[in-house]
Parts: structure tokens; sequence; C-alpha cells
């Protein structure tokens, strides 16, 4: 069973708004990047290509049907994961290890500016007989989770305040990050109140971009002779959607990946064996919640990690120097790949201001966002 690794990245966009670019050239950009960067040609040496999209997101029907020209994949074997970036990673990662294929490219994209009114298309992801009705919206729904995990943890709010704070904060390091600022967790306390107690400084807010990702067996890494960042684990889960019957306080979808990937890497110990860590924080709460839930930390000792200062930049477990969700913002699908992105930057020594020195092994974890309960993670190594 050969290995697979990651030999080309490119990113594109990561801004409020892209009014320059269409979205098809918002991915060309992406891929060129990635091709380069992989040193290969899409025509002629790639065996797959993995588009992942969710037509409500992007305001366009069948919107997979736009993928095939700017990724140079006309006429050749595509197919759409309706889903985070991450799980399309996991179908590439599969296919590859059939032996069928020995170059795959996954892509995601996010053109949210497009869409009037965001909040209304989210809603249709909810139950249409027992939630929708109730005019129950993402936000809130958040809060019932975030109110659920305080209780069940301990967690102060204050330990979810300095979080957004610090993620906002290594944002201004990241020349991607849409949302970057100098913050103090009494600033995002003093942030008005969206649906009790979430707080507006708390919840991410939408950006355009995209990312491409190319995976290459290990016979290909070897006649590249690149700069390869190897996955050696990766799964993805997904836990009950309905209010009545999913877990409120710990997000079990993120267990469910962990004991599936560490088996596969051979982690005893995350916290320990781990680097650095891009874990989903599309809300500030999140973070902390995904890491106790992922077995990082154990119940309610995140937050007190995060008051020492253990999840900074120069802490024992940094989490989130891209800046995480809330400070790069928040691209729906891509989100997970842009974790990827950041880890492969990280591991290659190309993370600029935002470097962690002697980063060896890193840990992407992505969720779909509210009112779903479905994760991914990737861990990945230099060798």
């Amino acid at each position: 069973m050969e290995k697979v690794a990651i030999i080309g990245v490119g990113v594109e966009g990561f801004r409020s708004a892209i009014r320059e670019l269409s979205y098809k050239e918002m991915v060309y950009q992406a891929a060129v990047k990635a091709y380069d960067d992989a040193q290969i040609n899409p025509r002629e040496e790639v065996d797959t290509f993995i588009s992942c999209e969710e037509d409500f997101n992007m305001g366009t029907s069948i919107t997979d049907e736009y993928a095939p020209d700017q990724l140079g994949a006309a006429q050749r074997t595509v197919h759409t994961i309706t889903g985070d970036g991450i799980q399309g990673m996991a179908a590439a990662y599969m296919q590859i290890k059939t032996g069928m294929f020995d170059v795959a490219v996954v892509e995601a994209q996010s053109r949210v500016s497009d869409i009037l009114t965001h909040n209304q298309i989210t809603n249709f992801a909810f139950d249409p007989l027992y939630n929708r009705q109730f005019d129950a919206v993402y936000h809130s729904t958040a809060a019932l989770e975030k109110r659920a995990y305080l209780e069940y943890s301990g967690t102060s709010e204050e330990a979810i305040a300095e979080v957004a704070a610090k993620n906002y904060n290594n944002a201004l390091k990241n020349p991607i990050a849409a949302y970057g600022v100098r913050a103090k967790a009494s600033d995002i306390m003093n942030t008005d109140m969206i649906a009790s107690p979430l707080r507006d400084g708390e919840i991410s807010k939408p950006v355009d971009g995209a990312v491409v990702i190319v995976m290459a067996s290990e016979k290909v890494v070897k006649e590249k002779n690149g700069n390869p960042i190897y996955i050696n684990g990766i799964s993805y889960a997904t836990n009950s959607p309905n209010f009545d019957t999913r877990d409120w306080q710990y997000a079990k979808y993120a267990k469910l990946t962990a004991d599936r990937v560490y088996k596969m890497a051979g982690i005893n110990d995350p916290k320990e064996e781990i680097d650095v860590f891009e874990i989903d924080d599309t809300y500030a709460f999140k973070e902390l919640q995904h890491l106790e839930s992922l077995g990082v930390y154990d119940k309610g000792e995140a937050g007190k990690a995060m008051l020492n200062g253990d999840l900074g930049s120069k802490g024992s477990t940094p989490v989130n120097v891209s800046g995480g969700v809330l400070g790069v913002g928040n691209a729906h699908d891509v989100n997970g790949l842009q974790r990827i992105a950041e880890l492969v930057d990280q591991l290659r020594g190309h993370a600029g201001r935002r470097q962690i020195s002697d980063a060896n092994t890193g840990m992407a974890f992505s969720w779909r966002g509210v009112p779903t309960t479905a994760g991914a993670l990737a861990i990945l190594s230099k060798e």
C-alpha cells in the first residue's frame, strides 16, 4: 500500500467579495498555482478530478458542471462531493489507494458574496417539518449548542472570547486572511449579542475563495522529487442532524473521525505527537469543543489551556495560527482545504511570520456548519 502525499497547493481569494474575477477565473487562478507547485500538466498527468460544491452556497444550480474547464478537466474523469474539501480529499485518497489512479486533484470554492439572502438559503438545511417552521436560524441553533457546551464542560465565557481574540490577532500575520484585527477578549465580550449566549465577535464572516489540492501516489512523488507532505490518516463522519436525536454537549462527529484517523496514523497522544493544529472555529466555542471531542484535551480542559496561553502561536499546542475560520473568513466547503493549505505551508516551512518552528506533523479538522453534524479530519506529516 503506497503512501499518498500532497504535492501541490493553490489558493486564490479569501476576501469578503471578489469582483474582478468570476468564480471560474478564481478557481482557474488557484489551479494554475497548484499545478505549478506540483510540476504537473493537468491534461496529461492527472487521473481524476474531484469538485467539492454545495449549490445553495454558490447560488447556482449544478455548480460542479462549471468545474471541469478551469481545472483542465474537460471530458476527463470528474465527480462531485457535496461536502467539505477534506471529505473530497478522503475520496481522492481512497481512489489513489486502489492503485488505479496516481494523481488526483481536489477543488473547492466559495462565492457567498453572490447570494443576497444568505440566512434564508442556509435555513433550507433545516428539517422542513420539525425545525424550519419555527423560524430557527443557524446562529440561534449555534447559540443553543454553545450553551449546552458551556454547561457540559464548565468552560467560561472569557475563554471563548480569548479564542476569538487570538484568532483575529493571528490573522494579521496571514496575507490571505480577510478579518485580521487587533482584539482583546474584552472587545469580543462587548460585541452585540446575536442569540444568547452567542456574540457577534464569536461568529465567522463569509468570504469568497478557492483552493486546489494536488495529491499523488508514492510512485509519482519519487518521480517528481518535489516537496511532498504525506497524508498519515484521513476520515470523516456524520452524527444525527436532527435536533431531537443529536448530541448537543460535544462534537460526536469529531470523536468518530479521531478514533479512525489516530489508528491509521499511529497516534496515541495527539497533544504530544502533533506540532500544529488547524481546527474549525466557525464559532469561537467550536474550537474548544472540537479540541476536546478530538481527544487533544479532556472535557473542560481546552478552555483552561486557552487562558494559560497554551493554544497561542508560542504555546505548547498552537491552534489556528492562520487565524482560523474567524480570521481568514468562512468559505463554507472550502474551509477544510484552507486548513490543509495552511498545514502544508507550516510543514514545508513556508508560513512566514506565523511559522511554527520544527513543525513536522499537523492536524486539520473541518466542520460543515449548522445544522449539520458532519466533520472531517486529516493528519499530515513531512515523512
